[in-house]
């Protein structure tokens, strides 16, 4: 017996589910974005900073670009992290859409039309999770780099700080 028409909660979920994980996948698309966008005004706040300055070869200088480029591999990260969300939504959202066909048409359908439409919202749905998992990964390695920047202008601060301390 097929257990869809017995279940009103199967068809539900093949539903319901992929919605679910598509608006998930579009919050982290915007909070990428976010990130995305502090970094580009970093990078440009950077750039202006060494544009202004008045010692090119200055230790502070040199730290302004090595932080350059750590933003800069930033961005390039979230922006890959981006893509890879897109294609989750779009994953999630072919799952959803395709359910709703296979249950349409399971019953008027031949049987082969369902189990294809079947394979076809598994693949799209793994898909999509393969994808949140990895762009969760790539956002993991961006804050990790974000997390290395702070430790070492921190670290260059105190050094600072206690050079002044050590003078006065």
């Amino acid at each position: 017996m097929d257990p869809l028409p017995s279940n009103p909660f199967a068809v539900l979920s093949f539903i319901v589910a992929p919605a679910i994980l598509t608006n998930s996948s579009t919050v982290l698309i915007l909070s990428t974005s976010n990130r995305l966008a502090r970094a580009v005004d970093r990078a440009r706040a950077l750039s202006k900073e060494l544009d202004a300055s008045q010692d090119p070869g200055s230790e502070a200088d040199a730290q302004r670009l090595r932080e350059l480029t750590v933003v800069e591999k930033r961005s390039v990260l979230l922006v890959r992290a981006l893509r890879i969300f897109y294609l989750a939504v779009s994953g999630f959202t072919s799952a959803a859409l395709l359910s709703l066909a296979g249950a349409v048409l399971a019953t008027s359908a031949p049987a082969w039309v369902a189990t294809l439409l079947g394979y076809v919202v598994i693949a799209a749905g793994l898909v999509a999770v393969g994808s949140i998992i990895f762009g969760a990964v790539l956002l993991v390695r961006e804050t990790r780099m974000a997390i290395d920047t702070l430790s070492e202008q921190t670290a260059s601060l105190r050094f600072r700080v206690r050079q002044r301390g050590a003078k006065g």
